[in-house]
């Protein structure tokens, strides 16, 4: 009986120590995984008439998310909806997308082939004009290929899938943000245009009336002469 006994207890230690073990992996695995998730790749800089960027996109299938906002012109009374042109052209010089006289837009893309994708904005207007520009690239990596263990194997894709998500959060969010920032100066631009319309007109309105009043003296200092003649 203390054989068995014993026996027991040396069957059980191993496999607590294994699924003690496959925990803290996993554990690990998420921790490290978490740690290294990146910021967007986001730019804000001024346009003039043309300005090109290039991404690299290391492989074939992932998922480019892109997307810009007109923050605002160089002419603080100028809050048109002129917009700018994006084109987007793969690596082999393959137009993938094409927008015009946008002031905001998002989207995305499969990239086809990897290597550098290349990204202009054209301005028409003729105002300098600031740009907030975001670029993710979106790769679900199968682990099926790298580890054998089936146990690992969800754990991993559901990782890379929340990872995924993440990214797609912050990159919603910061577009987000962005068009927030736009509205507001295009209200602040507005209220400013109103106080100063207003100004204006009380201006004329007092002008006007200082004028009308000059001219009934005017006109009665005349009368007032010629009876007098």
């Amino acid at each position: 009986m203390f054989w068995e006994q014993e026996g027991l207890h040396k069957w059980k230690i191993p496999v607590t120590l294994h699924m003690g073990l496959s925990r803290w992996v996993h554990a690990l695995t998420l921790c490290l995984v978490l740690s290294s998730l990146q910021p967007t790749l986001g730019i804000r800089f001024v346009i003039d008439r043309e300005e090109c960027f290039s991404h690299s996109v290391q492989y074939e299938g992932d998922t480019v998310h892109v997307s810009f906002v007109v923050i605002k012109t160089e002419n603080a009374w100028h809050y048109g909806d002129d917009g700018v042109d994006l084109v987007v052209k793969g690596p082999s010089g393959d137009q993938i997308h094409d927008a015009r006289d946008k002031t905001s837009e998002k989207f995305e893309f499969v990239a086809h082939h990897k290597g550098l994708h290349r990204f202009c904005f054209t301005n028409k207007s003729p105002y300098h004009e600031t740009i907030d520009f975001d670029i993710h690239v979106g790769h679900f990596a199968y682990f099926e290929q790298h580890a054998k263990d089936e146990h690992f194997n969800p754990l991993l894709e559901q990782i890379a899938k929340l990872e995924e998500a993440l990214y797609n959060v912050q990159f919603e969010q910061h577009w987000l943000e962005a068009q927030t920032e736009r509205q507001a100066l295009v209200n602040e631009g507005m209220s400013r245009r109103a106080i100063h319309k207003a100004l204006f007109e009380s201006a004329a309105l007092v002008g006007v009336s200082v004028l009308q009043v000059y001219l009934l003296r005017r006109l009665f200092e005349r009368k007032l002469g010629t009876s007098r003649v």
